[in-house]
């Protein structure tokens, strides 16, 4: 199964996907939120007919991002080697793990805003974990499977000065407002292979990132029972997985976001988003 949010800003609903068909199913459930999800969502929705339904086509009307107001945004840094490379990083003995905030979630193809005199604004495809069912003190990795929801696209955008030359602390530069486009669905875990995606970014055509997540140093269901050990994890919480090699920091010269660019991200299984780069104004 595909589920989405389509609609404007502040209007979104949620939807199933099938093809390039968009069923709404806000008369069956609220949203695709934490609470929703913790009442059943997923069930009452596979459940429900969806031909009797209000459709639309996908893609006809703004996708929104594809859960509304998450608890956690949940990130792992340095998890593809050659990335590890690139940055000149000692490979991580386990993984690094730090959070952004979730109010940086915007559209999968809404645009990314340059923040005020930023020149070392980065891009970052990742797989994201879809959290659905309540996970803590797992006792190892195969429990995870039973708790992920599903997997879709996230655009890590980075701001590095923030996160590497202000104190090393990675939050200050991942937590820009638009810094986040998600979607443009969550394709849910019975539905995809997650071991082994291409996934890629390029950027004004230029392929910069391409790789797969069979190449991630500690996978999918290490990463979920790992965090489990010291954060409850809850419907609706989304864990981006780590980026592989080709960010603009890893350059000579580098080649970071300054405005006017259009970054496109795709992941097999998944589909693709396209952000637009714009300056901050007042």
């Amino acid at each position: 199964m595909r589920i989405a949010r389509v609609g404007d800003i502040g209007n979104e609903r949620p939807v199933v996907v099938e093809g390039d068909v968009a069923y709404f199913v806000d008369s069956i459930i609220p949203d695709w939120s934490r609470e929703s999800l913790e009442a059943g969502a997923l069930a009452k929705v596979r459940a429900a007919n969806l031909q009797g339904l209000e459709k639309t086509r996908f893609g006809s009307e703004r996708i929104a991002a594809p859960l509304t107001r998450p608890t956690k945004l949940i990130c792992v840094g340095l998890n593809y080697t050659k990335h590890i490379a690139e940055t000149g990083a000692n490979t991580p003995a386990e993984p690094i793990v730090f959070m952004k905030a979730p109010d940086c979630f915007i559209g999968p193809n809404d645009d990314v805003i340059i923040p005020p005199g930023s020149t070392a604004t980065d891009y970052e495809v990742e797989l994201a974990i879809v959290i659905g069912t309540q996970a803590l003190y797992l006792k190892d990795p195969s429990e995870a499977p039973a708790h992920i929801l599903g997997y879709s696209i996230s655009q890590d955008i980075s701001e590095r000065h923030w996160q590497i030359e202000r104190s090393g602390q990675w939050v200050k530069g991942k937590s820009f407002p638009h810094f986040n486009p998600m979607g443009p669905v969550i394709v849910t875990s019975d539905s995809i292979n997650p071991h082994d995606l291409r996934l890629w970014c390029s950027i004004d055509g230029e392929m910069r990132q391409d790789s797969s997540t069979s190449d991630l140093l500690f996978g999918i269901n290490h990463l979920v029972w790992y965090i489990s050990q010291f954060m409850e994890l809850f419907p609706g919480d989304v864990i981006n997985t780590g980026t592989p090699s080709g960010v603009g920091m890893g350059f000579k010269p580098t080649k970071y976001l300054l405005g006017g660019e259009k970054i496109r991200t795709g992941i097999d299984g998944i589909g693709e988003i396209e952000n637009n780069c714009r300056n901050f104004s007042h």
